[in-house]
């Protein structure tokens, strides 16, 4: 199998266990914290990325190389991504928010040109363009169902696109669960830092759900929220070793638009536990970001690269 081919699997995997993290996160959101669950996720993941180091790697030395400064700041990326994109999950619909952060994979094929200077034609630039267009269809700026929580998927989707796209300098260094590893302790002081300014409560009196999934104090779990909580530090340590290793050994451009995998199962959740289903604009919208991506993805390699700017 190829590198690209093991690339994109990795990712398709990586998305349909992720998938199941949102599911679990949108049902606490009511009632516990945002940095509560990201602090015990964060915990039970600890010991998974240690065992995954092992496994991969063959040594845990691999976490301590020269690289592990960046590796961490890497993790800071991420941790915004995360954190915007499920404080935005809080007040939207799964579909909505899954296909807002679905410009991601668009971001990424922006920065991969950019900073890694990978081609990108011009059939997929302006592919990119009717992407973000399509967002605009569900967003709906100006309109009075307009919520500024829209924005916050997207906020997400572009410093998920700069994590990802620094898995490919990085990998050519240190291994793929390495950075899953550091990705996760950098989520863990950023979690518990965030515990330490909003987990007593004083500020919790937000009435907007995003900013109460933020500000609310800890509560105290019980035994069914306390295990889903716990699932999703192993499906954190297993998603982000998955999704890490794609962007590891694939291009960028090439894997990103299966990210598009993750609509199916947010319709599927959002229908089966909340009844969500997108309207019709709705639909069109993720109907052009979906278009868009595999415009993306069967852009010919050999046509005339977008000019400079086009993007």
């Amino acid at each position: 199998m190829s590198a690209t081919s093991q690339g994109i699997l990795a990712l398709v995997a990586g998305i349909a266990v992720f998938s199941v993290q949102d599911l679990i996160l949108k049902q606490l959101s009511g009632d516990y914290p945002l940095h509560q669950a990201m602090v015990l996720r964060s915990l039970v993941a600890l010991p998974f990325h240690l065992a995954i180091v092992w496994w991969f790697d063959g040594r845990l030395s691999t976490i301590l190389t020269p690289g592990w400064p960046k590796m961490l700041a890497r993790g800071l990326l991420g941790f915004l991504a995360y954190t915007a994109y499920y404080l935005g999950l809080a007040t939207l619909p799964m579909a909505e928010t899954v296909a807002l952060y679905f410009t991601a994979p668009l971001f990424i094929t922006l920065a991969a040109a950019l900073f890694l200077g990978e081609r990108v034609s011009l059939t997929s630039a302006l592919a990119v363009a009717a992407g973000f267009a399509g967002v605009l269809l569900i967003v709906k700026p100006g309109s009075e169902g307009f919520d500024a929580a829209a924005l916050l998927p997207i906020l997400g989707a572009f410093g998920y696109a700069l994590y990802m796209v620094a898995a490919r300098p990085l990998g050519r260094m240190e291994s793929g669960a390495a950075m899953a590893f550091w990705g996760n302790f950098c989520f863990l002081l950023c979690a518990l830092t965030l515990s330490a300014v909003y987990g007593t409560g004083f500020h919790a009196d937000a009435s907007h759900p995003s900013l109460a999934f933020l500000t609310r104090g800890w509560v105290m779990p019980g035994p069914t929220d306390l295990g889903l909580m716990a699932i999703c530090g192993v499906i954190a340590a297993v998603g982000l070793t998955l999704l890490t290793q794609a962007y590891r050994v694939a291009p960028s451009s090439t894997v990103a638009p299966f990210e598009y995998s993750f609509m199916f199962w947010a319709v599927l959740w959002g229908w089966l536990a909340w009844g969500e289903f997108p309207d019709a604009i709705g639909w069109m919208g993720i109907a052009v970001i979906i278009g868009a991506g595999l415009v993306v993805i069967r852009a010919p390699a050999n046509e005339k690269a977008a000019p400079e700017g086009a993007a």
